[in-house]
């Protein structure tokens, strides 16, 4: 079986959910979200993430952008979001991050 049949990624979804420079940014921030964003009442940053709220103020954009922009990368898998005390936090989704490299190295 090659790494393709063994991958979840929806490779085209990932892919577009890449081609923004926000999204990117995004997914930067989240890679160490200790050193990027405030600390949080609710949430532990490297166990459930960096709460939408914040992500969306850094990034300067109204809260319904900031949400779609969240919205596109969890539904390409990037992201995994969590509900924790009425918010909601993203976290990268590392494997899904790696699985996306490896295939991107088939091509």
């Amino acid at each position: 079986m090659s790494l393709a049949d063994a991958v979840s990624v929806d490779l085209e979804a990932a892919l577009k959910a890449l081609a923004s420079e926000r999204r990117l940014q995004i997914l930067h921030w989240l890679k160490d979200p200790t050193a990027h964003f405030p600390s949080q009442e609710h949430g532990d940053p490297i166990e459930h993430g960096a709460c939408n709220q914040f992500i969306v103020e850094k990034l300067g954009v109204s809260q319904p952008a900031g949400s779609r922009h969240l919205k596109i990368l969890a539904d390409a898998d990037l992201v995994i979001p969590s509900r924790r005390k009425g918010w909601t936090y993203y976290r990268r989704n590392e494997p899904a991050i790696a699985e996306l490299v490896a295939r991107m190295s088939e091509i």
